[in-house]
């Protein structure tokens, strides 16, 4: 994913391109006191209030017609505590500016998505995660969060001040306040040894729990139409340090990942019919290799064919079930899908609408090239999703609203009753938070 959401003709749009809106107005302040004002601002005028980062989310998670926050300005490191093993950074800083500054000072997150272009406040609030054994999403490494509230108040939560607070805004979903810093739990920076190869898709559904259980970091992607996989294991490792040769780099994760990808899906779009052998040319084309790196080196990668996602988080022990029961339906139905499956897994957490609060979990993730019908297959895969008790990324797409969620979140309740008490008003409401969420 290289560019972010534009704003033309004072229209904001986001990336994937599923979500446009007309803000009344716009602030981009240089400091949480001027945050703060610009909130009671709009309070004073009946505005609601809504903070956007890169546009990374497909849903309207961000969107508003009322006071639109850009936090461009509230970026950097404000503290580094090496002691406490902690980072405070300001909440508009990209992830990508992020990892390098850390990385710089010999530190680094200890697990991460698969991206780095989103802002830290927006990948917590809609629950960014990577894949890990026994580490889990970016918002479980929080340690501390800054906001400010409906009424323009500063608030502060850990583990001992305001926890309450602290156990949902984690994952806030921009419905508590806008968050102006996030500390951060860092150790001193690690490398990685990334091993990627082939694999059918039978063997790694037969295989999966033990592939689970003898990695720290797996994932694969299935190639729909295939029985084809790309697997990828990552591992802590001594070193020495062996990156991926640039040229080896280039061919795969530009030319053949991103460029001849991007040829291949303007193909199918035209000639949908063709899908099925692009898709077994395109599972094919990277071979297996094996890198040794640090970490954000190793767990992302550009992404710069554009494209609509959803992703549900599954009991893990639901996923080779799940995934069968997808493969049968691709398999028995008219689609042509040009874009793999993706999968990965998360240990269970305490945050209170975070899609593996208290459930060790899997997700699936199912896209379509954008400017291509997705509603056929995003709604036969949902189907699948939800009879597993599947939860839904909060930034991508999916049709599930407050009484679904108040049955597979055990605290749902608890979320609502702090909501109630942090924004009576709904200073932050929009229309997506009222689905989730209700009134």
């Amino acid at each position: 994913m290289g560019s972010t959401a534009s704003a033309r003709n004072g229209t904001w749009r986001n990336w994937g391109g599923t979500v446009s809106v007309r803000p009344a107005r716009e602030v981009a302040p240089a400091s949480v006191d001027e945050l703060a004002a610009a909130v009671r601002r709009a309070a004073e005028d009946g505005l609601p209030v809504k903070a956007v980062g890169t546009g990374h989310s497909f849903t309207s998670i961000a969107a508003t017609d009322g006071l639109l926050i850009r936090p461009q300005l509230l970026t950097g490191i404000r503290d580094i505590d090496r002691a406490a093993g902690t980072v405070t950074v300001e909440a508009g800083t990209p992830l990508k500016r992020l990892n390098v500054a850390l990385a710089r000072e010999g530190l680094s997150l200890t697990n991460m998505g698969d991206i780095m272009e989103q802002t830290v406040s927006g990948a917590i609030s809609t629950g960014t995660h990577g894949t890990g054994r026994d580490s889990a999403s970016v918002a479980a490494q929080i340690r501390g969060l800054e906001l400010v509230t409906a009424d323009g108040s500063v608030l502060t939560c850990s583990e001992k001040e305001n926890p309450d607070v602290f156990a949902a805004a984690r994952i806030g979903l921009g419905a508590l306040g806008i968050i102006t810093a996030v500390t951060f739990a860092v150790e001193p920076v690690f490398l990685l040894t990334a091993r990627e190869e082939p694999m059918p898709f039978d063997r790694v559904c037969a295989e999966f729990d033990q592939l689970h259980a003898e990695n720290e970091h797996f994932e694969f992607y299935w190639f729909p139409h295939t029985g084809n996989t790309n697997t990828k294991r990552n591992n802590r490792s001594a070193g020495p340090e062996r990156p991926v040769h640039p040229l080896r780099g280039w061919v795969d994760d530009e030319l053949l990942s991103n460029g001849a990808f991007q040829v291949a899906n303007w193909v199918g779009r035209a000639v949908p019919a063709g899908i099925p052998a692009i898709a077994r040319i395109s599972s094919r084309a990277l071979s297996a290799r094996t890198y040794t790196d640090i970490p954000y080196k190793v767990f992302t990668s550009p992404r710069r064919v554009r494209f609509v996602e959803m992703e549900y988080a599954v009991p893990r022990e639901a996923l080779v079930e799940t995934l069968r029961e997808l493969k049968a339906m691709v398999d028995r139905s008219p689609l042509r899908i040009s874009f793999p499956v993706e999968v990965r897994t998360a240990p269970a957490d305490d945050i209170t609408l975070s899609t593996a609060s208290g459930r060790d979990s899997a997700y699936v993730a199912v896209h379509m090239f954008k400017g291509t019908p997705y509603q056929g297959y995003f709604t036969a895969a949902e189907r699948i999703f939800t009879a597993h008790e599947g939860r839904p990324h909060w930034g991508k797409i999916h049709t599930r609203d407050a009484e679904y969620f108040s049955r597979v979140y055990p605290r749902f309740g608890e979320f609502t009753a702090l909501r109630d008490r942090l924004d009576p008003e709904r200073r932050f409401r929009n229309d997506y938070l009222r689905r989730v969420l209700g009134a």
